[in-house]
């Protein structure tokens, strides 16, 4: 009786595992014979469903040559690829347009300015009128000119500082796509020059580059179409940085402009990567590419080296292979262009329980204003900018600055690393903008055109969204980071009319058209 039980009891278990099993071929056959019914039915006014694209079966490595780690990406379609929706950017429009100024003379100034003049190339207009933007850089306050160059004031001098052979390329297979054009004693003529070398060329005393350099809009269209030779990590800091070089020798640095028109920013342009073909396959980097990885959702990742946020945790990772950054074009190296770097006097103590000689003392910049260079020159009004600047995009982290060191004091500063703006745009951090309400001193020029971009008719966001609407990746800042400008470029403004309502117009606004440094004379 006992064993009749048994079997009973194992037959049953078969039943349900049979049963179960025509469930699921059910279940997996059903929707086939649903479309084959509705294909074959005469009379039927229901369309056939369209049919699904073909899905290639993924495709995992070997374990032996490449690591299968997690990817941390929660997006639906991770594993994607981005070419799409750049193929359909493209269709709606965009590309750049720059203008020209000429110049003449014979001096090395002079050079310089013919180089940035109309016969440098030019990038492609744009396909709709930016109306708004090119309306702001036709104000007075954006058509003010720099006083005169003297040789003095360009960071090189075009006859004997710069040399630069073509020929040499042929080491590392670079081709010059335009006429080259040679002098009589065999060096290639300036116009011939690749952009990136216009551009350093161009640098002076009082800025990096022209307002109306085309050079500079050619540039950034190198940026993001020059062919990537090789890749590097860059060492320091806390986040991954990589050097790209490009077929042309330019180099640009790699990382996860203009409003106020400081042109102080290198330039920079959004691109899309290919992890595989232009990271891995072109770099000799060793640490790097061991970092590289395939993620269970099939997407290329890595995340090099470096002393934070360098870890599988961190990972970069493609869709499947692509990935969006931003390229920074690079300085003058420093073996050419000397550069000082300046401890920020209002940087942070980044210390949970310390505070900063500034945080604790209201009357901290009577004392930086009596030491040098703060004690005389424009390097304070200069720091005002810088604030003003950081404060519009949430940047808390500007713990130094540099400077040309061939200019001296009598200089700008160079705005470098901006890599934690735009954090969180439904925050303001006030405390950036300590150095203003301490020391009540701004330009006037900052201050005017603080004033326009707060008009309806030229309104920071909109003409933010504008220029970024050139770039290749586009759209860089969502609208909320956008309408956070606006919202801080009105507490700056307050934060300056408290100063003047208190210590008066004169003793704030410092009038920059007047002075030997930012004088207005003729237009360049």
């Amino acid at each position: 009786m006992k064993m009749l039980l048994v079997r009973k009891f194992r037959v049953l278990i078969l039943m349900v595992f049979l049963v179960a099993c025509t469930m699921h071929i059910m279940i997996d056959l059903l929707p086939r014979l649903e479309r084959r019914g509705t294909e074959g039915r005469p009379g039927c006014s229901c369309p056939p469903p369209a049919a699904a694209p073909p899905r290639a079966a993924p495709r995992w490595p070997s374990k032996h040559t490449l690591r299968i780690l997690q990817d941390f990406s929660a997006e639906p379609g991770s594993n994607l690829s981005s070419q799409s929706r750049e193929a359909a950017e493209r269709a709606a429009g965009g590309g750049g347009g720059g203008g020209g100024a000429a110049d003449g003379g014979g001096t090395a100034a002079a050079r310089t300015r013919r180089l940035i003049g109309p016969g440098a190339p030019r990038p492609p207009p744009p396909a709709a009128a930016a109306a708004p933007l090119a309306a702001l850089f036709q104000h007075p306050l954006y058509r003010a000119a720099l006083p005169p160059l003297a040789d003095g004031d360009l960071l090189f001098n075009v006859n004997s500082d710069i040399r630069f052979n073509p020929r040499a390329a042929e080491h590392t297979e670079w081709q010059n796509e335009d006429n080259e054009e040679f002098l009589p004693t065999g060096e290639t003529s300036i116009d011939s020059y690749p952009n990136w070398l216009k551009f350093h060329i161009g640098i002076n005393r009082y800025e990096l580059y022209s307002r109306h350099n085309p050079a500079i809009e050619a540039l950034l269209q190198d940026l993001v179409s020059q062919k990537i030779t090789s890749v590097a990590m860059k060492s320091g800091g806390t986040q991954l940085k990589l050097i790209m070089t490009f077929q042309n020798y330019g180099q640009a640095l790699f990382k996860p402009m203009k409003i106020l028109d400081f042109r102080r920013v290198p330039p920079v342009a959004g691109r899309l990567v290919n992890m595989t073909r232009e990271i891995r396959d072109v770099t000799r980097d060793k640490k790097l590419w061991r970092t590289f990885f395939i993620s269970p959702a099939n997407n290329i990742c890595f995340y090099g080296e470096c002393s934070y946020y360098c870890s599988t945790e961190h990972a970069l990772c493609g869709k499947p292979d692509q990935i969006e950054g931003s390229l920074a074009a690079f300085l003058p190296d420093l073996s050419l262009a000397k550069r000082k770097t300046w401890r920020n006097p209002w940087r942070r103590s980044y210390h949970k329980r310390k505070k900063a000689e500034w945080e604790v003392d209201p009357d901290y910049c009577e004392e930086v204003k009596q030491t040098p260079p703060y004690d005389s020159g424009t390097r304070i009004l200069d720091i005002m900018d810088m604030t003003v600047f950081d404060f519009l995009m949430g940047n808390m982290d500007r713990h130094h600055y540099e400077t040309f060191e061939k200019f001296g004091n009598d200089t700008f500063i160079i705005h470098l690393d901006n890599g934690r703006g735009f954090g969180k745009y439904s925050h303001d951090e006030l405390s950036i903008l300590v150095p203003l309400n301490q020391c009540c001193r701004i330009r006037k020029s900052t201050y005017l055109r603080l004033q326009l971009l707060a008009k309806e008719e030229y309104k920071l966001s909109l003409l933010m969204k504008e220029s970024l609407l050139k770039d290749k990746i586009a759209p860089i800042l969502y609208q909320p980071h956008l309408e956070a400008m606006d919202r801080r470029l009105r507490i700056v403004l307050k934060a300056v009319s408290d100063c003047i309502e208190k210590d008066g117009y004169d003793n704030v606004v410092e009038n920059d058209f007047n002075t030997d440094v930012n004088t207005v004379t003729t237009e360049r």
